[in-house]
């Protein structure tokens, strides 16, 4: 074979390899962006879960019918709430979720059927199918100190909530956040009522 045909072929192999050589270096400059981008999103998801709107695993029957034990649900991280929102709150380095009854200054009672009533009104309660009076070792009527609030489990038989001395009302700054989407399961995805 003549020399110059050789010379093609080499400049032809060289130039081969050197395209091959950019190709790898383009993979892994675009694999390389491709993992910090994915890094960046991953941790603002973080960020905004933690701080905005965390995710909480339901665990117990203290709010069954509302939410069963398992589920998942998305809260919203303010202390801005009113009476019948679904809040979770630190209790014992755990969150424990339950119903706002009452804020700061109002008067709750309960009758031995388990009836609620808040500065001396009957509360409308269609989340509670079963009422009962529950562990109940305060004094009522009982007036919710300030910067407290009053919450029930919505399965008031078996729920530990303020009507016990041992949980008591809850510190407004306590509050995780205020319920408000259930994600898991699947089927029974939807606002938190």
């Amino acid at each position: 074979m003549p020399e110059e045909d050789l010379s093609f072929l080499t400049e032809k192999v060289l130039e081969k390899e050197l395209r091959n050589i950019h190709l790898k270096k383009s993979f892994r400059l675009a694999l390389q962006r491709t993992l910090y981008l994915l890094l960046v999103v991953a941790a603002v998801v973080v960020i905004i879960s933690v701080l905005f709107l965390p995710i909480i695993h339901i665990s117990g029957a203290s709010m069954s019918d509302t939410l069963e034990d398992g589920d998942l649900v998305v809260a919203i991280n303010n202390h801005k709430f009113q009476t019948g929102d679904v809040v979770g709150f630190n209790f014992n380095n755990e969150v424990l979720i339950k119903r706002v009854i009452a804020t700061a200054g109002d008067w709750v009672d309960l009758d031995v059927a388990g009836n609620v009533y808040v500065n001396g009104r009957l509360l409308d309660e269609p989340y509670v199918t079963e009422k009962s009076i529950g562990e109940c070792n305060i004094i009522l009527p009982y007036q919710v100190p300030d910067g407290k609030c009053f919450v029930l489990g919505d399965h008031r038989a078996t729920s530990i909530d303020s009507r016990n001395r041992s949980v008591g009302c809850i510190s407004v700054d306590a509050v995780v956040g205020r319920l408000l989407w259930r994600i898991w399961p699947f089927e029974s995805i939807g606002k938190i009522q």
